[in-house]
């Protein structure tokens, strides 16, 4: 006889499965071509498109951005100004004059063994409802460019992901890069958002919180659900991206030289524009460590809140130890376990990196979830580059690679005064052909 417990999770299992499915029914018949749709046109986009875009983005519920963040992505990253070529910063569909599908193109530098490789990173994939079947005109300007080495889609959806794997992609094939471990810094707050995405009604929701945070809190605290206490022998001080000083180049040039593994480029510069998010409405911190004085490893954490259900979330977006040594893990994961309950998170979660890191990891006796489908897909135009990375020991897979970490919901801080000057000075501005009338939210 199944317990309780089994019961009431079969029966919320049954629930979910129920709305999924009513949900991709919706879905699967307001995607269907419309007769009256206007024919639409694949062209390169533009800084002007933003307005346009951004619109589209918020149709379908994807983050905000901000314009000066495509200042950043596509005027002022170090890929850009080391390779000296402008690649298009993405693709649209226009219909009648409207946006109606989008794609971002990230250029990045990776690296693997002495190789650096021009890489670019899909981002921002989405069609109005009457253009999916064309949307996939999108994806083949994507994989179509020319002097790229690596194709990345680092935080795509099922539904993505099975466009990527069309265009001849692979998943990621680091081991449990779809599983995600996490902590439960404050059980109410994370069992009241448990209980929001299921939309239990009010009554149940109290109830279920309340029941749901006891025994998450007992758990936690029979199983030691923590990592364990740091090395006495570390220093661990906190910095922000800003402060990146160039000694963040030895370790990162060590690191290169342990093994032939695929890192997105982690120079300093790289460090200080990939977290340095204008108008970020989170915040990225970096925990270094260090023996002697010298800098041994550093941790990056990102912490952002859910605005649909108050979640507060600490996530590690980046984590280097010289050697992958796991005392110096240990005292990453324990400092990164406390910034994140300092800074009042509910939740502290770590996804992808080697297994030698997830094993550390895990002796801190973590939860997990799985993703439905790896968010994590690569393509490499040389065939014999893309058979060696299909090793899953030949990567450093995390957050930091392509978009998943790079853009976050942010507030723009263009005012009128800044628009009417880019536009008097005649160059090509990212405000360029933007109707005077837009509003700009100041942060």
């Amino acid at each position: 006889m199944s317990s309780l417990q089994e019961k009431i999770t079969a029966a919320i299992l049954t629930q979910i499965r129920s709305r999924r499915s009513s949900s991709s029914s919706r879905e699967q018949a307001s995607s269907q071509p419309s007769n009256a749709a206007a024919p639409a046109k694949l062209r390169e986009a533009r800084f002007s498109d933003f307005y346009a875009v951004a619109e589209l983005k918020n149709r379908w519920g994807l983050a905000a951005d901000s314009i000066e963040n495509w200042e950043r992505l596509w005027r002022r990253n170090p890929a850009i100004e080391q390779n000296g070529v402008q690649p298009p910063i993405g693709w649209v569909l226009e219909a009648n004059g409207a946006i109606v599908g989008y794609l971002g193109n990230i250029p990045l530098h990776c690296h693997y063994g002495n190789n650096t490789l021009t890489a670019v990173a899909a981002h921002g994939f989405v069609v109005d409802a009457p253009y999916r079947a064309v949307g996939l005109s999108l994806a083949s300007a994507f994989f179509r460019q020319k002097g790229v080495d690596l194709y990345l889609s680092t935080s795509a959806i099922e539904a993505v992901g099975k466009i990527a794997v069309a265009f001849k992609s692979a998943p990621v094939p680091q081991a449990d890069y779809d599983t995600v471990l996490f902590w439960v810094l404050q059980p109410y707050p994370f069992a009241r958002a448990l209980m929001k995405k299921l939309n239990l009604g009010p009554t149940l929701s109290r109830v279920g919180s309340i029941i749901a945070s006891v025994a998450i809190g007992i758990d936690r605290i029979l199983r030691r659900r923590w990592p364990k206490p740091a090395p006495s022998l570390y220093t661990i001080s906190e910095i922000a991206p800003n402060d990146i000083e160039d000694n963040f180049q030895t370790i990162w040039d060590k690191k290169l030289k342990e093994g032939p593994r695929l890192f997105g480029d982690r120079s300093p510069v790289a460090l200080r524009w990939h977290f340095d998010i204008p108008g970020d409405r989170g915040c990225a911190r970096v925990i270094c460590c260090r023996k002697n004085e010298e800098l041994v490893g550093y941790a990056v954490v990102r912490s952002d809140t859910d605005p649909k259900n108050g979640l507060q979330k600490s996530v590690i977006a980046d984590l280097i130890a010289r050697q992958d040594d796991p005392a110096i893990v240990r005292a990453l994961l324990a400092a990164a376990h406390g910034h994140a309950k300092q800074s009042g998170s509910h939740v502290l979660e770590m996804q992808g990196f080697p297994a030698d890191i997830r094993r550390v990891c895990a002796e801190g006796n973590p939860y997990q979830r799985k993703y439905p489908a790896c968010p994590y897909y690569y393509k490499a135009a040389d065939p014999v580059l893309h058979k060696a990375l299909s090793d899953g020991a030949a990567w450093y897979a995390c957050p930091y690679d392509g978009d998943a970490t790079l853009i976050r919901p942010s507030y723009s801080g263009v005012s009128q005064k800044m628009q009417n000057s880019a536009l008097e000075s005649g160059r090509d501005s990212i405000l360029a052909d933007v109707p005077q009338s837009v509003g700009t939210e100041v942060c």
